[in-house]
């Protein structure tokens, strides 16, 4: 008997009982404790989520021809060169490096890279040197 009435209540449409329409339990179209309704916020059409703006469009909306000549911006590349000192980078993977090995002067970031070091051949540390401009003659 569970089986025909769990058949019968998936194929007939669903209603909404008279208790509750009487009540008037029936949700609104939207929630007046949100502050920003999606239909609102999103009208039929419009796309949703974040727009990016190209340099152009920052540059247009900045008014950069206002600001003064020597401040560095968008527009003008030229700044002053930086009070910080540079940092060292690893010559093998590219990440900073705290260490450098004393033989061979190449900067390393971890003893991984430490240990392929030392298996490189001189001709493949001189270009590693080159790359930074910073060729020694190693004995």
């Amino acid at each position: 008997m569970k089986n025909k009435d769990l058949a019968l209540s998936h194929k007939a449409p669903l209603q909404m009982e008279p208790e509750v329409i009487e009540a008037e339990m029936v949700l609104p179209t939207y929630l007046s404790f949100k502050k920003v309704q999606m239909h609102e916020k999103y009208p039929k059409g419009q796309a949703r989520g974040r727009h990016w703006k190209h340099l152009k469009q920052i540059i247009q909306a900045e008014n950069y021809q206002n600001y003064p000549p020597d401040e560095p911006n968008y527009v003008n590349i030229e700044s002053p060169p930086s009070m910080n000192p540079c940092k060292k980078i690893c010559d093998i993977t590219g990440f900073e490096a705290p260490y450098s090995d004393p033989r061979t002067t190449l900067r390393y970031a971890n003893t991984e890279v430490f240990k392929h070091i030392r298996l490189i051949p001189n001709e493949s540390v001189q270009r590693y040197l080159a790359l930074r401009n910073a060729q020694v003659v190693l004995k």
